[in-house]
């Protein structure tokens, strides 16, 4: 049950802007990183970096407040503000939980 949790989605423009607000996200709470997805830009070809990456984590509410806002400002170093998308679901249903890992990127071996 999920009860408590928030679901934390950050999209960004190119997998290492990704990753370095990901390490900066976990750094300021604890979260759980639980989906990662990869999309086009909108602007396909034309886009300054070619893929959007979108990373879902979960944590009590104040924790992914505080990661969402350390993977805000660390994504800002790399990326103008329209490049950056950022939601919180304080309350993630349990019907969702199924839905979060699904996606494009797919581990093959457990961590």
């Amino acid at each position: 049950m999920m009860m408590n949790k928030a679901l934390g989605m950050l999209e960004v423009l190119g997998f290492s802007v990704a990753m370095a607000a990901m390490d900066k996200a976990c750094k300021q709470g604890n979260i759980k990183i639980v989906g990662i997805d990869c999309n086009n830009p909108v602007s396909g070809d034309n886009a300054k970096i070619p893929v959007v990456i979108q990373v879902k984590f979960t944590g009590a509410v104040s924790d992914v407040e505080a990661a969402m806002d350390g993977a805000r400002s660390e994504a800002l170093k790399y990326l103008d503000e329209e490049d950056i998308l950022v939601r919180i679901v304080p309350g993630v249903a349990d019907e969702l939980k199924s839905l979060l890992p699904l996606g494009k990127v797919k581990r093959k071996q457990p961590l």
